[in-house]
């Protein structure tokens, strides 16, 4: 593309003139459209480099209005699969949709263009494009894509007819060049009078919650679950999103609209993976669960995550759940018994937990023994390939249930299109039942119920296999009239800015660090729900949250609601005015309602990204209602005036009362504030099909304050930089288990050698001819302290050479070589990394020597190759001068 816009000589240019001359009411226009580009003259005039010309403005909203119609019922331009004319088309138009440049309420009047263009704009790569061309308020280009020479305008071609047309041109471009305005159909506008009219006599009132929430006949009765999180980790932000923060909506949806639901999670604890993460840290495996158990519940309830109960599966009710589940299977025939290969290491005498059961990068199932070079987890040892009885869920015994439920549950549920895996789980998704049972001791009423019980599943992709066939064919195979699975919600994988969220190397943003920000959690839980990875991996970013938080949250729906009721507050007294409404009122009533029942649909659905679009197109037309009426004005002249700036003001008061409902399942902070303000009873918490009067003529209001604030560049350009996976620098002291100093040879945490480690390649690569003597200084002090982290023996900087002993010191004899051996284990994995660094150095120094460099920058390479060797006979187990010579000096024999 030779620009943002891409409108001359490329695909981007083809793809928009196309739309543009498939937009034209004639042949005749079409060969005049084909050739005449229309979003670069549009922004290059409001840009200052022209003049604004209406019959521009008006070219461009023809184009999109063109595109709307063709996108009805439409995924993408092609119909279902993202081809490159979205790409192309979504190029040309980004600057004309978004950031300063963008049409006027051109999100109210083209609502497939809307979808279509959020949709595209929300995945990851279609925002690194973004970053790359357009500069930090993603509205603008870079300076130096925005210094290249514009296209130029090219003349329309003229036809005969045309020629004939245009004496009557000048009065339909200017009847043209006003917006459009969008108008509800009549069947809207009267269902959406008689709802406000009368709407709020026929309103029920939100159920009173009673713990333990039980199933009640008559009623929708709705058993939700998110994925359990494994107790051995500390959860970013992506796994935040893709299981407990999702169903956490959804549940919220529900109470709003007075289904009888239950949520119900906790801490995934049995596994060799307990026991391993245990013996890293020091501690049991009771106390690995218990410390990351309630870490995990003190996260959660930052993020305002509302579970009906979380819980533990490490529980008696698990164990006789769980058995008798395997029992039942096991009397009806459906377990079966078979010899596996299985890593072990004869070390350590155990299994190996190795990471074989799924790729993270393409999701295939493979076997542990399929790795290449498997090490144990704990003493690196590779293992060895070990036979051992195990019993299986025998699956195509169980296939005829298993199957007739799919079908139905295909037909009648919700399962999004990334749940249709297969692979062989058991004890895990049992918790489900086992964490409900600790709930209540009711708990069959909810799990022996389907005739009256709906589940919803909310989780990651790489947990669908477990949850859509083993899970559904272990309870099936049991034949105990279990609940099962029928809506099932499954993310794709958040990403973080161009990479991975990763622990070890301190990329992006985890759990306990998210409050540490300063950000309040609900905005990280309406970025996070924005961006929701819902059809394809999404990214998040920095730049993007930025973005998002000042123009979706600060200039739309704050600024809107912060308006309205200042209004109220300042120009009557905090007391909502009589409001006598008029035709275009109404009509906006009816727009209101149109995005009101797409936002119960996509929450019905589990469609939880789109619904957060509707609220804000919601604000957008409050904010254009206001706009367009202007009661700043109105309120300074005649009474008639000042009674329509009181209806308009009013009305707008009572659009932030259904914003406030609406926001309660993303934002349950903001929109506690935002009814706080309003002063409203808690009667209007429940979501209605249509929007109806809360706030009576005489109602007082609160105090209005700001919701949001601004988030700065600089404030972001901080945080870019602290999650970037640079790590913490280096401190003076290492902390040992239990705290305190770590003396020479004691133990540490993984996470502090890891992280020695790292500096220590950090420094090698700093070193220059230049800088050579401090930087040498701090490198040998690293690896000092990297010697005593892995329980080496520290050696001297110098290489282990005493002071005034020319000869140095003498090589070790054999028992004393074998005293060193004897005295700590050989850690395999670092012998092998120090063996790959002593021969990258060595041929460093080859190279070095060969092209006749400065003679101190070859001593100071074969200085690091010299001591790399002592390391790396330090974790041998061998004594460090001996080999490099026992540091006797070339020369002469005497």
């Amino acid at each position: 593309m030779t620009n943002c816009w891409g409108e001359k000589g490329d695909t981007t240019y083809d793809a928009a003139a196309a739309a543009a001359a498939a937009a034209a009411d004639d042949d005749d226009e079409i060969m005049g459209r084909r050739q005449k580009p229309s979003v670069f003259p549009y922004l290059n005039a409001l840009n200052g480099h022209g003049k604004v010309d209406d019959s521009l403005v008006q070219e461009v909203r023809n184009l999109v209005a063109h595109m709307d119609k063709e996108l009805a019922g439409k995924n993408t331009l092609s119909g279902s699969q993202l081809t490159v004319a979205d790409v192309a088309v979504w190029s040309t138009l980004y600057p004309a949709l978004s950031g300063k440049f963008a049409l006027k309420d051109w999100e109210v009047s083209f609502t497939n263009v809307k979808t279509w263009f959020s949709d595209l704009s929300s995945r990851s790569e279609f925002q690194r494009a973004v970053k790359e061309v357009c500069a930090g308020d993603t509205s603008q280009l870079k300076s130096s894509l925005a210094s290249q020479p514009a296209p130029l305008r090219v003349p329309e071609a003229v036809s005969s007819k045309q020629q004939v047309q245009k004496q009557t041109s000048k009065q339909k471009e200017d009847t043209q060049a006003a917006p459009e305005k969008v108008v509800a159909s009549p069947e809207e506008v009267s269902s959406a009078t008689e709802a406000w009219l009368t709407g709020i006599q026929h309103c029920t009132k939100p159920m009173k919650r009673v713990h333990p929430v039980l199933p009640e006949k008559g009623r929708r009765n709705i058993l939700i679950t998110s994925a359990l999180p494994y107790v051995n980790n500390v959860p970013h932000l992506g796994n935040i999103i893709g299981c407990v923060l999702s169903a956490d909506v959804f549940s919220r949806y529900c109470r709003l609209r007075n289904y009888n639901s239950v949520y119900i999670c906790g801490t995934d604890e049995y596994g060799t993976a307990t026991e391993t993460k245990a013996i890293a840290e020091g501690l049991t495996p009771q106390q690995i669960c218990d410390k990351y158990s309630a870490l995990h519940r003190d996260i959660y309830k930052w993020f305002n995550i509302d579970f009906d109960y979380f819980g533990r599966t490490t529980t008696s009710q698990q164990t006789e759940i769980a058995q008798d589940i395997f029992w039942q299977l096991h009397k009806k025939g459906f377990i079966s018994q078979n010899s596996v290969e299985q890593l072990h290491c004869e070390k350590c005498d155990s299994f190996d937990d190795a990471r074989g059961d799924q790729c993270d990068g393409c999701g295939k199932l493979i076997n542990a023994i399929d790795l290449i070079q498997p090490k144990c987890k704990l003493c690196r040892n590779p293992p060895i390939v070990r036979s051992s009885e195990h019993l299986f869920l025998d699956l195509p015994k169980v296939e005829p249930k298993l199957q007739e439920h799919l079908d139905a549950a295909f037909k009648t549920g919700t399962w999004t299109n990334n749940a249709k895996v297969f692979y062989v789980w058991f004890d895990a998704p049992i918790g489900y039942i086992s964490i409900t049972a600790n709930y209540t001791e009711h708990w069959q009423h909810w799990w022996k119920n389907p005739d009256n019980v709906q589940m919803y599943n909310f989780l990651g992709k790489d947990n669908v296999p477990f949850h859509s066939v083993i899970f559904p064919a272990t309870l099936l195979g049991a034949d105990d009239n279990y609940t099962v699975v029928k809506h099932m919600s499954a993310t794709e994988y958040l990403n973080y800015e161009d990479g991975k969220f990763s622990k070890s190397r301190d990329t992006g943003v985890f759990g306990d660090q998210a409050r540490d920000t300063g950000i309040p959690a609900d905005i990280y839980r309406f970025y996070l729900l924005y961006v929701r990875p819902e059809t394809q991996d999404s990214s998040f970013s920095w730049d993007d949250f930025l973005l998002k938080n000042n123009s979706e949250l600060l200039n739309n729906l704050g600024n809107f609601i912060n308006r309205a009721l200042m209004f109220v507050s300042n120009s009557f007294g905090g007391t909502i005015q009589p409001m006598d409404l008029n035709s275009d009122d109404y009509n906006l009533l009816a727009l209101v309602n149109r995005e009101l029942h797409t936002y119960i649909d996509n929450m019905e659905t589990t469609r939880i990204r789109d619904s957060i679009r509707n609220i804000l197109s919601i604000s957008r037309l409050g904010n254009q209602f206001m706009q367009e009426n202007k009661p700043w004005v109105l309120v300074k002249g005649t009474d008639t005036d000042r009674k329509r700036a009181g209806s308009v003001v009013s009305l707008a008061a009572n659009l932030a009362c259904l914003l406030s409902v609406l926001l309660q399942p993303y934002m349950p902070e903001v929109s506690a504030t935002i009814q706080r303000q309003l002063n409203v009873p808690d009667t209007c918490n429940v979501v209605y099909q249509d929007l109806v009067c809360h706030l009576s003529p005489g109602h007082k209001i609160g105090q209005p304050s700001p919701l949001f604030q601004k988030i700065e560049a600089s404030t972001i350009a901080e945080l870019k930089k602290r999650f970037a996976g640079q790590g913490p620098p280096p401190s003076n002291k290492l902390k040992g288990r239990k705290g305190g100093d770590a003396a020479p040879g004691s133990a540490v945490s993984p996470e502090d050698t890891e992280r020695i480690q790292a500096e220590v390649t950090k420094q090698s690569n700093k070193a220059d001819k230049f800088t050579i003597d401090a930087e040498v200084k701090v490198l040998l002090d690293l690896k000092k302290k990297l010697t005593e982290a892995t329980g080496q023996t520290a050696t001297a900087p110098g290489g282990g050479k005493q002071k005034g002993n020319k000869q140095g010191k003498q090589p070790a004899s054999q028992g004393e070589m074998k005293v060193i051996a004897n005295s700590r284990t050989v850690d395999s994995a670092e012998v092998d990394r120090l063996t790959a660094l002593v021969a990258e150095q060595g041929n460093k120094v080859r190279e070095v020597k060969t092209s006749k460099a400065d003679k101190s920058v070859v001593d100071r390479e074969v200085v690091m190759l010299l001591d790399l060797k002592k390391q790396l006979a330090l974790a041998q187990g061998m004594d460090p001068d001996a080999a490099v010579g026992g540091g006797k000096k070339k020369g002469k024999k005497k």
